[in-house]
């Protein structure tokens, strides 16, 4: 097996694995923290949502830091470094006497990240251009598929395993991935640069900065899309079924169906941007997902939503890959896992975002309205990436 492949699968698995781990706990989190003591609902809700959102927006600073530090020692130590860190801390909530140490350590679980940073970087440098679309298409299917089914499998383990063993289940599998990178993972990185350079430095170093601050913020409004249904999906279901039985399932299988939906999609669609181009692909997705997410404000029943979402995970699984793809191109290769942090803090500061706005905007108008507004902000993106990127691109003819 080539070393190129064989990496993928390894960083496959730990992408996957780590996006369970941070997502596993949406919930589990409530019971968990009755389970602590706290037994007033709106004193549980409250801790529930700073508990969830603490690390993501710990992960979006501590990203280009350890993007940052893979330019500096390599990629492969970063994988170490964020596995066995995430694999003792998730399995020390489990032991978490009080609601306080347990957001003390999901804190400290958004500091050691940088899984996801290290190994989009390795992938990105260590494979072939022949094989990069479809490489990076594919590690992006892992962390998609672990945020958006880590929900479904933390509430299948809590119903048959126990909450505390949610925690302990998850750190074994983060202690697996510790060992397979170990084994199996082979990195060639000769540093490129000898001095740590500042934010202010790595950027007068990019030569496309319109060019990537519009990927930036079109990987933002891509997390923003996939999380603004979460704190409204069970709710929206049950004002669909009226007498249907098992909401929490049907809930859980709708949000997942977008997940498994980009599990097929996305290594098509990286291997269809080296053929014509991530600039296309990226475009052609961004209209097609705003598109379906405005029908699914007026579905009539549950399975109808599961059908659309199962269809915007088809053309959603274009951006993440189309992004990366553009990122690796435009950028030296000495400053790619900070260029990577950077994208990685706005995918992260995406499903803070997306999980606020989707609350909020069901809270004054309803939760149709989230889809409408989710998709008109894809529709917005589209119209700045077709002036931004994709005629700027086609205008200089360059191999994108």
């Amino acid at each position: 097996m080539p070393i190129w492949k064989r990496n993928l699968i390894v960083c496959w698995f730990g992408i996957f694995v780590t996006g369970v781990g941070m997502s596993q706990i949406a919930p589990v989190l409530p019971l968990f923290i009755k389970h602590l003591g706290v037994t007033d609902p709106g004193t549980v809700a409250r801790y529930s949502g700073i508990a969830f959102g603490v690390t993501f927006i710990i992960s979006a600073i501590f990203s280009p830091i350890w993007g940052a530090a893979a330019d500096r020692f390599g990629r492969k130590p970063m994988l170490l470094r964020a596995s066995l860190g995430m694999a003792i801390v998730i399995g020390c909530m489990g032991f978490a006497h009080h609601v306080y140490v347990l957001i003390g350590l999901r804190l400290l679980q958004g500091v050691i990240t940088g899984y996801s940073t290290a190994c989009t970087t390795l992938i990105a440098t260590q494979t072939d251009k022949e094989h990069a679309g479809y490489a990076l298409g594919t590690l992006s299917t892992a962390g998609i598929a672990g945020s958006l089914l880590g929900p479904m499998i933390g509430g299948f383990m809590e119903e048959n395993f126990g909450t505390q063993n949610v925690f302990f289940i998850t750190g074994l599998l983060l202690l697996i991935a510790f060992i397979t990178t170990a084994l199996f993972v082979k990195e060639t990185f000769t540093r490129e640069n000898k001095q740590v350079q500042s934010a202010k430095a790595i950027w007068t170093l990019i030569p496309e900065k319109s060019l990537t601050i519009t990927l930036f913020v079109t990987f933002f409004v891509l997390s923003v899309a996939l999380y603004s249904v979460e704190p409204i999906l069970t709710v929206y279901i049950t004002q669909l079924s009226h007498n249907l039985s098992h909401v929490a399932l049907i809930a859980g299988i709708t949000f997942s169906a977008s997940g498994l939906a980009n599990i097929v999609a996305a290594p098509r669609l990286g291997k269809l941007s080296d053929r014509i181009g991530a600039h296309k692909v990226m475009l052609i997705s961004l209209i097609t997902a705003g598109i379906i997410f405005i029908p699914q404000a007026y579905v009539g029943s549950p399975w109808q939503l599961m059908i659309l979402r199962f269809l915007l995970g088809l053309t959603a699984a274009g951006l993440t890959p189309s992004v990366n793809i553009l990122i690796k191109k435009i950028t030296p290769s000495a400053i790619t896992g900070r260029v990577f942090g950077f994208s990685m803090s706005a995918g992260y500061l995406g499903v803070f975002g997306g999980s606020i706005l989707g609350g909020q905007v069901a809270a004054l108008l309803g939760s149709r309205y989230v889809f409408i507004v989710t998709g008109a902000l894809l529709l917005i993106n589209a119209v700045w990436v077709y002036f931004k990127v994709y005629k700027k691109l086609e205008g200089k003819r360059l191999s994108f």
